[in-house]
């Protein structure tokens, strides 16, 4: 089949990857892609957020199937646009998008689901956030109700800062803490059958020991060797498949990649938020240890084939993703930083490759920073400490000026 991928991250050169190392896959594209991508796929310029524009593409091109990466472009109802054509498309609706696009519309669903979540106030006024916040106590979270890059959530026990950010909001969710480490589980789904993935646990916090501002995430590992057994089979009869149903019930029925971030707390497992797409930096090592061939699992998903498809296979070791980030992110990044090191990973480093995120490439031929998160660097190995030894190795290979990373993705689940 001829794919065509929407997007231009770390998330997408992870799909992309993948994608082509399937043999189904005959002719690769992704709009408007990276410096990295551009290895694996044909680049086409695009406005993501413009549904027409990538219809159109999509038909231009005679793609069999579209896959729609970010989150900003399925709320926009991209997908839509793209079904419209007659073109099938991984991503769901418009409507089941607001899922993330609304924390709101997504407590809503859960409590009508009977799904576990912490308790919330939805407020629009600051008097309202002010009563949320006297109601929880520190530690406070406020999100904002919208999308946010995945910035928009503050935790903070400090009073004056969640009211700072609950007023920066048009409308925020002010909700209880939740204790215990969080987990990541993505589902693929054509709205009625559910099937998870493995679970990944990703560290949002700029700083080691999880400190500093929130980020979109510094790096990821998966598996999970402390989780319960049984936590992907809970996840998947209590949370992921009421979800769906309830969304099929309101007549919006949810076909795509349902995230669920969870708290496993002392009370049991809790959602903490839904997204309508894969995540980053999750996504880097969940796909790195997936064997199943890919486009054939998602275009299952997005022709309502998914009940009659093969269980999925998954390799027995492990993976580890390192994101490297431009200078002052998360705050106004720096760009147009030159990277250096990135021949030399692909030549000595077998096990470990460069998913680029936030990259250009220059008419000379250099490849500099464009974004926040800059690389993600991924490693496989037979267990956690192999494959993060193997990821820092390569990390080490590169330069980029001004650039950061975390030296503590999966230390202490690794023994390290």
């Amino acid at each position: 089949m001829k794919v065509l991928v929407i997007g231009g991250g770390a998330r997408e050169h992870a799909l992309c990857r993948s994608l082509s190392l399937d043999p189904d896959v005959t002719s690769l594209h992704c709009a408007p892609g990276n410096a990295g991508i551009a290895e694996v796929a044909e680049l086409h310029a695009v406005d993501a957020l413009d549904g027409t524009a990538v219809a159109d593409l999509a038909v231009s091109l005679g793609a069999d199937f579209v896959i729609v990466g970010p989150e900003a472009p399925l709320v926009a109802g991209v997908a839509d646009a793209v079904r419209a054509r007659g073109i099938d498309c991984f991503g769901p609706s418009r409507d089941a998008a607001a899922l993330e696009g609304s924390k709101a519309f997504a407590k809503d669903v859960m409590a009508a689901a009977g799904v576990p979540t912490a308790r919330s106030y939805v407020c629009t006024t600051p008097e309202e956030a002010d009563a949320a916040l006297a109601a929880f106590g520190p530690p406070y979270v406020v999100k904002d109700d919208g999308l946010a890059a995945g910035k928009g959530v503050v935790v903070t026990g400090d009073l004056e800062t969640a009211r700072a950010h609950a007023r920066g909001c048009s409308r925020v969710v002010i909700e209880e803490y939740l204790d215990g480490p969080e987990v990541s589980l993505f589902a693929v789904t054509d709205g009625e059958t559910v099937v998870p993935l493995q679970p990944a646990q990703d560290f949002k916090r700029a700083l080691d020991g999880d400190e500093g501002p929130n980020t979109g995430g510094m790096g990821a590992y998966s598996p999970l060797p402390w989780a319960d057994p049984n936590l992907v089979e809970e996840v998947e009869r209590t949370v992921l498949q009421p979800t769906v149903d309830e969304l099929r019930r309101r007549g919006t029925p949810f076909a795509g990649l349902l995230y669920a971030g969870l708290a496993i707390t002392s009370r049991g497992v809790r959602v903490i938020e839904f997204n309508a797409r894969f995540g980053d930096p999750e996504t880097q090592v969940v796909l790195a240890r997936l064997r199943t061939p890919l486009a054939g699992l998602l275009r299952a998903a997005a022709t309502g084939l998914l009940a009659e498809f093969p269980a999925l296979r998954w390799s027995d070791g492990a993976a580890v993703t390192v994101v490297i980030a431009s200078y002052n992110y998360p705050d106004t990044p720096r760009t147009g930083d030159p990277i250096t090191g990135l021949a030399e990973v692909a030549e000595k480093d077998e096990h470990a490759y460069v998913l680029h995120a936030g990259t250009r490439e220059e008419a000379d031929g250099r490849i500099v920073s464009a974004g926040g998160r800059v690389l993600s660097v991924t490693a496989t190995g037979s267990d956690l400490a192999k494959a993060r030894d193997r990821a820092y190795r390569a990390v080490d290979r590169i330069g980029l000026d001004g650039g950061h990373h975390r030296s503590d993705i999966a230390a202490e689940v690794a023994g390290v």
